[in-house]
């Protein structure tokens, strides 16, 4: 099982430096950014699938959810529930 840190403070994102964030949303465990771009990268616990990637698995690094890239879409607005990730394109 991977371990995911909990930040009690205000951390800084070890995002890819050419990305740039418009838009944030934390869940319960796991949080997703869109870029001016229309891409989504999530991170954080993963257990009920709620990062996007296909799988169960937590990361504590952002990745980008390639089935949005692969599909041709852009995601506008994203919003994390508790176990949950809804966008809109």
């Amino acid at each position: 099982a991977a371990f995911i840190s909990i930040q009690a403070f205000p951390a800084l994102l070890d995002l890819p430096e050419e990305l740039e964030v418009s838009a944030v949303s934390c869940g319960s465990r796991h949080t997703a950014v869109v870029t001016r771009g229309g891409e989504l990268y999530t991170w954080g616990w993963g257990k009920y699938g709620q990062l996007g990637h296909g799988n169960n698995i937590s990361s504590d690094q952002a990745r980008r959810v390639e089935h949005l890239v692969a599909k041709g879409l852009r995601v506008e607005e994203v919003v994390c529930g508790p176990w949950t990730t809804y966008i809109r394109v």
